[in-house]
This record gives structure tokens, C-alpha cells and sequence, in this order.
């Protein structure tokens, strides 16, 4: 059997979120491959204890990195728990990852709730 690759990013206003949600979570997301941002990645690592491949920082090209992952089928969701309220300067990388997300049919979860659906076991 294969294990599914899970891909975790979280804006700066949004890190704290995903900590909280891996370590609730931390059982279950210890069955997948976890990709990361580089600082969501060294965070999940460093508060959660979880095994993670880190990626370039998003704003450097972390998000495009896990964007062409996603378009060559390698990863079975993304987990990218976005700040509304924030400014991005890397914004054109986010909309291409959410935009190839959609293309190839891939969950994408934004916020915590559309994660927890996402990895219950009637949905992967």
C-alpha cells in the first residue's frame, strides 16, 4: 500500500492554526507523507514532533515547488490554511497552486474544519 502525501502551509497569521490542528490531529497525519513550507514544515517538526519534508519558504517559491507536485499527481490534498486578511506579495504563487488544486481535482482544505473533513476515514 501506497502512503498518501499530504501537503501542509500556513500564512504567518495562520501558523498557530496549524499547529493546534496537527496536534490534535497528530495520530492521523502520522499515517501520510507530510510536505511543507519551510517554516510551517520546521514549526509541525519542532511543536508537533511530526516527520516533514520541507519545501522553500511560500513567498520563495515553496508554494510553486508543492504546486507542481500537485500537478504530477505525487500529492492527495493540500492542507493551505489561508489568512483572508492578510497581504501576500507571493499572491500570484497562491492563486496558481489553488487554481492547479482545482484543475487536477485535488482537495484543498483553507481552514481547519475542511481538513478535519478531509481526513476522516469516509474521505481519504
Amino acid at each position: 500500500m501506497t502512503v498518501k502525501t499530504l501537503a501542509l502551509i500556513a500564512h504567518d497569521g495562520k501558523k498557530a492554526e496549524m499547529v493546534a490542528f496537527a496536534l490534535k490531529h497528530k495520530t492521523v497525519l502520522e499515517r501520510y507523507q507530510l510536505i511543507a513550507t519551510s517554516t510551517t514544515g520546521q514549526l509541525l517538526q519542532d511543536k508537533c514532533g511530526l516527520e516533514v519534508t520541507r519545501m522553500l519558504s511560500g513567498p520563495i517559491g515553496g508554494d510553486a515547488q508543492i504546486a507542481a507536485q500537485v500537478a504530477e499527481g505525487k500529492i492527495a490534498a493540500v492542507f493551505f490554511f489561508v489568512d483572508p486578511l492578510g497581504k501576500h506579495p507571493h499572491d500570484p504563487d497562491i492563486q496558481s497552486l489553488l487554481r492547479i488544486c482545482n484543475a487536477h481535482d485535488v482537495p484543498l482544505a483553507t481552514n481547519p474544519a475542511t481538513a478535519m473533513f478531509i481526513i476522516s476515514p469516509q474521505a481519504l
